[in-house]
């Protein structure tokens, strides 16, 4: 049906007979001489119909934006004065000779080059027209790439692709999972799987060795930029290793994956412990492209008359911590200070104290601040030397409880740099390691990976200390973002037991979700770890893009449903029946 794709038309086609296929997506009629930019996945070719074919150029003027058509034509160089540099295919244009409609078009509900003043909304609801769009298209291809590459590099490291269950039991992986009613054995359900962490320990105790699975995964919960209810999961495990072997080979892989797909070769890997991650960025996906760094200040102002730094200062639970923003002076009006004292209020602070050092060698009369007031001069001094502060910069304050502290202003680090263009380079990765095995939650211990996750510490000394114990988990981080995560798993039954206990699992509730688990490691389970990184995260980011729905075909909105096939949507009493399943009436049906 065609000889080549658009932009494979080239110079040294000159003079051939091709067939071209795609969509037209420009027609310009220049006084009797009509022309097309036809459009396919690879780019745009010019396609010029003449009036000397009375046939084929009134078949022509009757074409119109996304008609689906086919032309056969002689390729030839564009006039002087007529080469479009910013295409591929500048430089040449095809003069038809035959062209064929396949489908006619109604004007889309937006332009393809125009579709920035178009709402999300439209967008998703008319994907397939959306996905038409050349830079829609080329980050499909950059994810297709990124998949490829991944794969060859694991095949070439004596990893087998397995493929696990979709339809399993529910496990505990900190989201809510989507259920699914099993019509032959009534009244109960499967889950959709939110990782294959079980069944690849699973495979680790079959003696597969080395796993991986490009896989589908699911979780019922709150959707923001960089999540989705369903998503891709690149899922690994290797028997017989440690740690550092994991990570070595996971940065090898992800350098090789980089340079094959963008030619980008990745900056050495930074190493943080997650204590450290959390003290200077606060975050344990810290964005090292932006210098800032928070500064710890308690010591210094747990003395101060003034209860908002004083209070948390001396608690366990507090923490008091300034980001310097150097020259800030300069750049933050008055009006830009008050909207970022709103923007750490959504992550809990009551407020968004700062110093502006206007000249710092006119002490205090150089310093402006509404807490001036309440902090004496010492203090002061002692906060300017420990920041190294300088004339024109900015100090703000965080002082809550450490968990409030870290967010708030781990986030405005984030923004500062955004906003202000302080951003260096264009990749920072980086691996956060030595998690806290649990987290109090509710007065319980909560994992802060999952259950499965090993640690260094003895059945003993995790009984006796629970809350210091570290966990054998690692997050590799990229620009901001964690695109994978994983750790040692426990592979002793004691071990594994001994963590049910302690997260508050009963041996019967034990028996009953994880009793097949706690078999097999009877059995001769080898040491074993792995990890699983967001494929949708890494194509968002190597696409340039900041949504992960913008390199996924067919995404969900943030209240998880497809504005293309109405899902999800109701279903016929017959079919619910048949699944054993009755619904609540409505709220005030």
């Amino acid at each position: 049906m065609r000889t080549n794709y658009c932009a494979e038309i080239k110079t040294s086609m000159i003079g051939d007979i091709v067939t071209v296929c795609g969509w037209v997506h420009r027609r310009r009629d220049h006084g009797g001489v009509i022309f097309v930019d036809l459009r396919d996945r690879t780019g745009l070719v010019q396609m010029v119909f003449n009036p000397e074919s009375a046939e084929m150029f009134a078949e022509a003027e009757h074409l119109r934006s996304e008609y689906v058509i086919q032309v056969t034509g002689r390729v030839k160089e564009r006039p002087e004065g007529m080469v479009n540099a910013d295409l591929a295919t500048g430089t040449i244009e095809i003069v038809a000779e035959s062209i064929k409609i396949f489908n006619a078009a109604k004007t889309p509900p937006f332009p393809l080059d125009g579709y920035h003043q178009v709402g999300e909304e439209v967008r998703l609801r008319y994907r397939y027209i959306d996905l038409r769009r050349p830079e829609m298209l080329q980050r499909l291809q950059t994810r297709a790439k990124l998949v490829r590459a991944i794969r060859h590099f694991l095949d070439d490291k004596a990893f087998l692709d397995v493929e696990t269950p979709m339809l399993t039991k529910a496990t505990p992986e900190g989201a809510r999972d989507y259920l699914v009613p099993s019509r032959t054995h009534p009244g109960n359900f499967f889950a959709l799987p939110q990782s294959p962490q079980l069944f690849k320990q699973l495979l680790m105790m079959s003696g597969v060795d080395r796993y991986y699975q490009i896989v589908k995964c699911f979780r019922d919960e709150d959707l923001r930029a960089d999540r989705q209810p369903e998503f891709t999961q690149l899922d690994i495990e290797m028997s017989f290793v440690e740690e550092r072997d994991i990570q070595q080979l996971m940065e090898t892989m992800i350098k090789q994956v980089f340079k094959e797909v963008l030619d980008v070769t990745l900056p050495e890997f930074q190493r943080f412990t997650y204590e450290e991650a959390m003290t200077r960025f606060g975050s344990d996906k810290p964005d090292l492209r932006i210098s800032l760094e928070l500064i710890d200040v308690a010591d210094l102002v747990k003395d101060v008359e003034f209860k908002v730094f004083s209070v948390p200062a001396n608690s366990d639970e507090g923490r008091v911590a300034v980001l310097k923003l150097p020259n800030g002076c300069k750049h933050l009006t008055r009006k830009q200070l008050d909207d970022y004292g709103k923007f750490v209020g959504i992550y809990g602070a009551k407020g968004l104290a700062y110093i502006k050092v206007n000249d710092l060698s006119a002490g205090m009369s150089g310093l402006q601040s509404p807490i001036l007031k309440f902090l004496n001069e010492d203090v002061l001094q002692a906060i300017l030397k420990r920041t190294e502060a300088a004339t024109g910069d900015i100090i703000f304050f965080g002082a809550d409880k450490k968990k409030v502290v870290d967010e708030a202003m781990g986030a405005l680090r984030v923004k500062l740099g955004h906003d202000l263009h302080l951003i260096e380079g264009q990749w920072a990765p980086a691996w956060v390691t030595d998690f806290p095995m649990f987290e109090k939650a509710e007065g319980r211990w909560q994992p802060l990976h999952h259950p499965f996750t090993g640690t260094s510490a003895s059945v003993d000394v995790l009984k006796a200390n629970p809350g210091g114990a570290l966990s054998c988990a690692y997050d590799m981080v990229l620009n901001g973002f964690e695109i994978g995560g994983g750790s040692i798993r426990i592979h002793e039954a004691e071990m594994q037991s001994t963590v049910f206990q302690l997260l508050g699992i009963t041996e019967e509730e034990a028996n009953n979700k994880f009793g097949f688990l706690l078999e097999a490691l009877q059995y001769g389970c080898p040491p074993h770890g792995g990890i699983a990184f967001g494929v949708d995260r890494i194509a968002m980011l190597m696409t340039g893009t900041d949504h992960i729905r913008d390199v996924i075909a067919f995404p969900k909105t943030q209240t998880a449903s497809c504005l293309l096939t109405a899902a999800p949507a109701a279903v016929s009493e017959a079919q619910l029946s048949e699944l054993g399943v009755r619904l609540k009436s409505k709220v005030g049906k």
